[in-house]
């Protein structure tokens, strides 16, 4: 596990005084948590939540924390999937060590404690089918009835389950189950699945099973092997923990862990369901797992969010024992803060708008000084083209402008950022009367972006010089869903139709296209972005990470 203090989250909750509670009465000597992802997807940033918990306990209290992959579903597993979900632990800032295990390491162990529970009396073969096995579960209201084949002698489920497992049957023609209580109040007791049979290829054991145990039974036991102390879960596994501790009273485990619940992340603008996110990449609603508009892990890399950030995060919306919806300009703010202190200014121009300076000299060229962080001096400076012909953005000049925009407009002066005040004297149109290019004089004595005189302007305009600036194209990302509450059954339809934008004809300055670096940077005036993994040298594309301000709320508040 890491030792950086930067990836502990800090501050007391209900499961760390569980722990200290724990410890200071010797029930343990030495903390083990564990985060257990199925590797049928791309972790998001709710497993962020239970990664920065499950690690930075076992930091905290000088502990370990297991990575253990539940894969017991081969039907929907890959090995893209365990790969991303290493590389996305790591990109947080956590670290298993030497305690990586999968619930395949244990599938011998479970078959044969399947076997005990049947000769126990404790578990059977049922031949029927899942959906009368659904229907006959009962209700919250009303018991569930008894299996037609719950009273199976041990003999004859010893043989019917040792030939599922020699891979006789086909899938779905038989389950195990475990016998308990069809009565009971909670309906996980009503004898749970344990193993159903599925021909399936499997990442880690290939072919040499047939059956494959539930989650339910899986996952209790592999905490028991391992010798979790505190199996920390979201909430919607609080009513499983009386069938979790009915296995491990009933199965020879080497110890008997306990399991605890916190709130699971809800984000506003925001579905974290594993089911829509795959159908969101499956229907090409987004370009992949990746898609910077996705609350994956693996996209909120892509689109230039430091870890730092997601840590900071989950520490600010703390662990509770009740759900909530957290509002995701909280997620923004983190971004923004730490992208502010960390992020190195540079000048793009996105929407670019000629400016010819006709009083300057033809052919001249002169560099000028730009800092690279205003609050951090030992970032140095760097150098700035400065010439004739340069570029502006287009929304920085009206022609006929209203009150209070004090950007250019024909016969104002502004500041050009570093450099000189310039005056509007003419307006270029094409024949459609779009303008193309704004004709301007600047005064010599400003350089550095002061009058002699003492004569002051409303406005500090950043700009690129034409001749030394690089195209670039620049993917402007916005919320994937347009309603704060988008409605998971049926998502298709809160889809945000303007969450991207591409600009193909930005340009930028030499120091971004010569840099190969992939952290993030501020555009001053336009936000933080980062090269995006598509950028070649000969054609460089940026994603915007996020905006200085929240103007995409402000959009939505004006319907």
């Amino acid at each position: 596990m890491t030792t950086t203090d930067t990836t502990a989250e800090t501050g007391r909750d209900f499961i760390r005084d569980i722990v200290q509670a724990d410890l200071d009465s010797g029930k343990h000597k030495t903390v083990v948590t564990r985060f257990p992802p199925e590797p049928n997807g791309y972790l998001h940033i709710g497993h962020a939540k239970s990664i920065a918990l499950n690690f930075g306990i076992a930091q905290e209290f000088g502990g370990r924390c297991h990575l253990r992959f539940d894969d017991t579903n081969p039907a929907k597993e890959e090995q893209e999937y365990i790969d991303s979900i290493q590389a996305d632990v790591r990109w947080l800032g956590y670290d298993w060590a030497d305690n990586l295990f999968y619930a395949s390491d244990y599938f011998d162990r479970l078959y044969n404690w399947a076997e005990g529970l049947i000769k126990a009396g404790l578990a059977y073969v049922d031949d029927q089918s899942q959906e009368e096995i659904r229907t006959s579960r009962g209700t919250l209201t009303e018991p569930g009835k008894n299996s037609p084949f719950r009273d199976r002698p041990v003999e004859e489920n010893l043989d019917l389950f040792r030939r599922m497992k020699a891979g006789e049957f086909p899938n779905g023609a038989r389950v195990l189950r475990a016998k308990i209580d069809m009565a009971a109040g909670n309906i996980n007791l009503r004898d749970p699945v344990l193993y159903r049979i599925l021909h399936a290829h499997h990442p880690r054991t290939g072919d040499a099973w047939s059956i494959y145990p539930s989650y339910d039974y899986a996952h209790g036991q592999s905490d028991a092997i391992e010798g979790i102390t505190h199996s920390i879960c979201t909430l919607e596994f609080e009513d499983h923990r009386p069938l979790y501790d009915w296995f491990l009273d009933k199965l020879p485990v080497p110890s008997h862990p306990h399991q605890y619940e916190f709130a699971r992340l809800n984000l506003t603008y925001t579905l974290l369901s594993k089911r829509v996110l795959t159908r969101l990449v499956q229907e090409g609603h987004v370009s992949g797992w990746n898609d910077p508009r996705m609350p994956t892990i693996a996209g909120l890399k892509r689109r230039g969010v430091p870890p730092a950030a997601v840590r900071e995060f989950v520490k600010r919306i703390g662990v509770a024992k009740s759900n909530s919806v957290v509002d995701v300009g909280m997620l923004e703010f983190c971004i923004r803060e730490e992208l502010n202190r960390t992020a190195l200014r540079r000048m793009a121009v996105l929407r670019p708008l000629k400016v010819v300076i006709e009083n300057y000299p033809e052919g001249q060229v002169e560099e000028l000084e730009a800092i690279n962080h205003p609050d951090d001096p030992s970032a140095g400076t760097r150098k700035i083209a400065f010439g004739r012909e340069l570029y502006i953005e287009q929304d920085d000049f009206m022609e006929n402008p209203p009150k209070k925009f004090f950007r250019l407009s024909p016969g104002t002066e502004v500041r050009l950022r570093y450099a000189y005040f310039i005056k509007c004297r003419e307006v270029i149109k094409n024949a459609a009367g779009d303008i193309v290019e704004l004709r301007c004089t600047y005064d010599p004595a400003t350089k550095g972006g002061n009058a002699p005189d003492g004569r002051k302007v409303k406005a500090t305009m950043h700009w690129l010089p034409a001749a030394q600036s690089k195209p670039a194209e620049i993917r402007i990302y916005n919320q994937l869903f347009a309603n704060p509450a988008p409605d998971a059954a049926n998502f298709a339809a809160d889809l945000n139709p303007n969450s991207l934008e591409i600009l193909e004809d930005a340009r930028i300055e030499p120091a971004i296209a010569e840099s190969n670096s992939d952290a993030p940077m501020q555009f001053e005036r336009q936000g933080y972005f980062v090269r995006d993994p598509d950028s070649r040298p000969d054609k460089l594309v940026f994603n915007r990470t996020i905006g200085l301000r929240d103007s995409f709320a402000k959009e939505v508040a004006k319907g």
